[in-house]
């Protein structure tokens, strides 16, 4: 019975959804007061309506309901609960359920923090996310129903994808979803604005706070993403250049870029134009990566679904919201205000330098991930771009756009001084030449790129700091009136610099672990020891294992430093009957930034022996931990009095002068 209440929810989600597109709509053009509230009703009934459905799809794996063929298909009665949770939406059809989920929640809070948006803007909005919510709940119920049942039921499930069966996916997916997804407010206010013909500064400011939060989000998933690959995978890498990973990435450059023109928007008024497509060029990228993990198109150990049915359905909600988005933009474009003026060197003139860099960045990324499709339909050729073509496109571009990151920040708006901009820099520059020379003293002169890559992370970072010590005017106020003065500084100014100082540390651990690790393939006995990353590896022996659902042969390794041994690590290959699949667990061991890791192979044909892999990764975790800083820069930014989600409500003061100049 929940089932079908679920399902019934479903079907009652797409009828609020198709009055929310419509209705509002129509209050707009007629200046309806009434018809414009049905927007902000509709987003809240419709994400009421979703919640109901997604908690009894999560009710049904909970409860192991293999009379539904999603939780026959994806879960198991010995599976561990965390993962009867996290499995509603380890696949295909959960996992578009919580997509529209998330979709219906960003609506409903426009429709609750909203209030004072001008009300034919607001109901522009939702009418615009009531669109793309009908048609993924149109997919949906056409061509991925979660509430399928099965008759005869079925007494045991196939049990959930082993690599999905892990704390990773309890995390992972939701952010990146939130990432993903959100970017669609940006995208439902900039075809608003297209349909309403007017856009000004509070559009901005209106809009920014809800990129600010999709970005955040992105980061982080990505950012969890990776590292769930990195352990999980057994692999022992950080990013492949996977074409579903270039699916997240993209829209998170573009979302790089949609921030940093909002921001010139909101304060010169600025870049009007380019901002309004950005919008619509973020959400697109994230409904292409939608269309690249459910189509079918790719095999990648991220993809979801290879029906491509369900593809030709997503390709023509690709292309009636990309290509109607754009259409709309080319016929309205050329009514729309340019915006202000500004000198090429000014912090108007960085951002747009970082603009041009960041969307470059994001059509390399995409043409690198189309191009062996494309090939492939129109010739039948079959070819890879991989890690050679990416590293030769991707990195040079943003080697000017890194060393250009650190002056934003210190040039003025409308016109700005570089060359008082690059005095404030010297400690920076000082910083980075000294990490430079200590990188080349370290290796020898050996390694030129990476004494380099040192000295370009060290100049973020401390770059990163430089705004906020010029800001607070130490050396001029004085310790005590600077220490004042920071502390009162905006938060979005500790934002920005928590954001770069972030982007430094992921470079510095990116650099040094691609330049300095060491991979060790041996065949090991009990007893055997290898030396890696300057500790001794002993090889203790191998035991096997029941778990829940699996058999696993586990490898239990001591770490010696000097003959000391501090630590212990283990490492394991699992199998899992159901699925009738393998998995590689990692044994990690992390000494600071740095981690030892440990994956096993296959064992030798005497059963005496067996193939381990030892990689040594110097400061490998700065990646994520840079990632987090990033996140949390936006996450301070976004708390900023002056920038919050929606426009600044009305002061008490001004709400009494307009109550007594109406009396």
């Amino acid at each position: 019975m929940i089932v079908e209440l679920g399902h019934f929810a479903l079907i009652l989600a797409l009828s609020v959804a198709i009055i929310q597109s419509t209705l509002p709509l129509v209050g707009a053009r007629g200046g309806d007061q009434r018809l414009m509230e049905i927007g902000s009703i509709g987003a809240t009934g419709g994400f009421v309506l979703l919640a109901v459905a997604f908690s009894a799809l999560t009710a049904a794996y909970v409860t192991s309901d293999f009379s539904v063929l999603n939780v026959f298909e994806n879960s198991h009665s010995a599976k561990p609960m965390l993962f009867k949770v996290t499995g509603v939406w380890g696949n295909h059809e959960g996992s578009m359920l919580l997509w529209v989920l998330i979709l219906a929640f960003f609506g409903a809070l426009v429709a609750l923090f909203g209030r004072d948006l001008p009300a034919t803007l607001k109901a522009n909005v939702l009418a615009v996310q009531g669109w793309i919510l009908t048609a993924f709940l149109l997919f949906i119920l056409f061509t991925s129903n979660p509430f399928t049942r099965l008759d005869p039921a079925p007494m045991e499930g196939q049990d959930l994808n082993p690599i999905l069966q892990d704390v990773g996916l309890a995390i992972h997916p939701p952010l990146l979803y939130l990432g993903y997804v959100g970017f669609s407010i940006a995208f439902s206010f900039a075809v608003a604005a297209l349909i309403d013909g007017r856009i000004d500064a509070a559009w901005a400011r209106w809009v920014r706070p809800w990129t600010l939060v999709a970005w955040v989000f992105l980061t982080l998933g990505i950012a969890m993403g990776s590292y769930w690959a990195y352990y999980e995978l057994g692999w022992g890498g950080w990013w492949f250049w996977d074409p579903v990973e270039n699916a997240s990435f993209m829209p998170w450059l573009a979302g790089t870029a949609l921030l940093h023109s909002a921001l010139v928007m909101e304060k010169r008024s600025a870049l009007k134009i380019w901002t309004i497509l950005l919008a619509i060029l973020t959400f697109s990228l994230s409904l292409l990566g939608t269309f690249l993990v459910r189509s079918g198109v790719l095999t990648s150990v991220h993809a979801f679904a290879t029906d491509p049915a369900r593809g030709v359905f997503i390709l023509v909600i690709l292309c009636l919201f990309i290509g109607g988005a754009l259409a709309l933009f080319a016929w309205r474009a050329s009514e729309l205000e340019g915006g202000g003026l500004f000198a090429p060197i000014s912090r108007e003139g960085a951002l747009v330098f970082n603009n041009l860099f960041l969307t470059t960045a994001a059509a390399t990324v995409l043409v690198g991930t189309l191009y062996p499709l494309l090939l492939e339909v129109l010739t039948g050729e079959k070819i890879s771009v991989g890690a050679p073509f990416f590293d030769l496109t991707f990195g040079p571009l943003m080697v000017p756009l890194l060393l250009a990151v650190p002056f934003g920040p210190l040039l003025g708006w409308k016109r700005g001084d570089l060359l008082a901009a690059g005095q404030r820099l010297y400690f920076a520059a000082g910083v980075a030449l000294a990490a430079m020379i200590l990188g080349l003293a370290f290796t020898g002169g050996t390694r030129v790129l990476a004494a380099f890559g040192f000295a370009l992370a060290f100049w973020l970072i401390a770059g990163s700091l430089t705004d906020l010590f010029v800001r607070a005017s130490f050396f001029k106020a004085g310790w005590r009136k600077g220490w004042a003065r920071l502390t009162g500084l905006p938060r979005s100014a500790f934002g920005t610099a928590l954001a770069h100082f972030g982007l430094g540390i992921t470079v510095l651990g990116v650099i040094t672990v691609s330049s300095f690790e060491t991979e060790t393939v041996t065949t090991m006995r009990p007893g055997d020891t290898v030396e890696a990353g300057g500790y001794t590896l002993h090889f203790d022996g191998a035991s096997r294992r029941a778990g829940p659902n699996y058999e696993e042969q586990v490898g239990t390794f001591t770490i010696r430093d000097g003959g000391v041994a501090v630590a212990e690590t283990e490492s394991a290959k699992r199998f899992y009957p159901a699925r009738q699949m393998p998995t590689t667990e990692a044994g990690i061991w992390t000494t600071w930034f740095s981690q030892l890791y440990v994956s096993l192979g296959d064992p030798s044909a005497d059963g005496q022996s067996i193939v381990v892999r030892i990689w040594w990764k110097p400061l490998v975790t700065l990646i994520w931990i840079g990632s987090v800083f990033m996140a949390l820069g936006g996450t301070v930014s976004l708390a900023d009095r002056r920038l919050r989600v929606g426009a600044p409500t009305r002061s008490r003061g001004q709400a009494r002068d307009r109550v007594a100049a109406g009396a």
